[in-house]
């Protein structure tokens, strides 16, 4: 496993990253056995938010941890809030304490390393949530911070206010989402993917040392789910397959890899609760693809090059 340093802290962190949305319908032996064994294969970064499984997962990772207390300290440990599902986004000073309070509880434990804003809340002042990662730190309650899904612009207006480096930038990328790359590469031309949607997120974030986790990794769309094997997505999976039998690799682990190959450095999100394929996406990091590679398979998803 590839580890990286994460700027601005002193975090020498996996690349890859246990995401634990999924966990909240599991047995805590599931997910005991799920924590061990990212362990084992070199993932020290775990990431929650206070609404996965509407704090389930928070709750069994806590169970985990109060049976292996011990692990505690080979954990990097992130969490999220700010959304309040189906009725609004509220990053006041007051649900962040909040909800960072709440967390601890369910993880049983004493301190967060990382806590994110999960989405941009129209409503924010930024002096507000200063106050709250001011108070949080000198509480002892969080270490670092950081924002999920938020413009090159919006983490511009926070670090203004906030005294801390924004140290993260958790946003959804793949190869079919591939928007971060698409402005850059199809910048100064007529084609529809110029639209900057994002404030050049990517290249922001490069400038100003903020890591960018990948989510979603997999993904199509919510709608359409993974693009592995879906019928929409042949001509990329043609090539996957390809370069998953030379790599000797799943085919997840070559869309990782993808990512990966980027020299952004990012970080990538694992979202599943399978032994058997966080391993095999774990193999991700032992190989590296090609630049005619990287291209081949942005190119079979349906962009074209200038």
């Amino acid at each position: 496993m590839k580890n990286i340093q994460i700027k601005g802290t002193n975090f020498s962190s996996s690349q890859l990253i246990l995401g634990c949305m999924r966990i909240a319908g599991k047995k805590v032996e599931e997910v005991e056995t799920l924590v061990l064994e990212a362990l084992k294969a070199g993932i020290n970064f775990f990431d929650h938010a206070d609404i996965y499984g509407r704090g389930n997962s928070e709750t069994l990772f806590g169970e985990v941890l109060k049976k292996h207390p011990e692990l505690r300290s080979q954990m990097i440990i992130q969490t999220k809030c700010g959304i309040i599902p189906g009725k609004m986004y509220d990053s006041s000073k007051e649900h962040i304490i909040a909800s960072v309070k709440a967390s601890l509880e369910r993880l049983q434990t004493s301190y967060i390393d990382i806590l994110l804003i999960h989405r941009p809340d129209a409503l924010s002042d930024p002096k507000e949530i200063s106050e709250a990662f001011t108070e949080l730190y000198e509480a002892g309650l969080v270490k670092y911070f950081g924002i999920s899904n938020y413009s090159a612009a919006q983490i511009e207006l926070l670090q203004k206010y906030v005294k801390f480096p924004l140290i993260i930038n958790q946003i959804q990328a793949s190869i079919v989402h591939s928007g971060i790359f698409d402005t850059g590469i199809f910048m100064n031309t007529i084609n529809e993917k110029i639209q900057d949607r994002d404030g050049s997120v990517l290249d922001y974030c490069r400038l100003n040392d903020v890591t960018i986790q990948a989510w979603s990794p997999i993904q199509a769309s919510w709608a359409e789910g993974s693009f592995l094997d879906h019928p929409d997505y042949e001509k990329l999976n043609l090539v996957l397959d390809r370069l998953a039998q030379k790599y000797s690799v799943d085919k997840s682990a070559i869309a990782i890899a993808w990512l990966l190959r980027h020299p952004a450095n990012m970080q990538v999100i694992l979202g599943t609760t399978s032994v058997k394929h966080l391993l095999e996406s774990c193999k991700a990091t032992d190989i590296t693809i090609t630049r005619e590679e990287w291209y081949e398979l942005y190119l079979a998803q349906g962009k074209p090059l200038s």
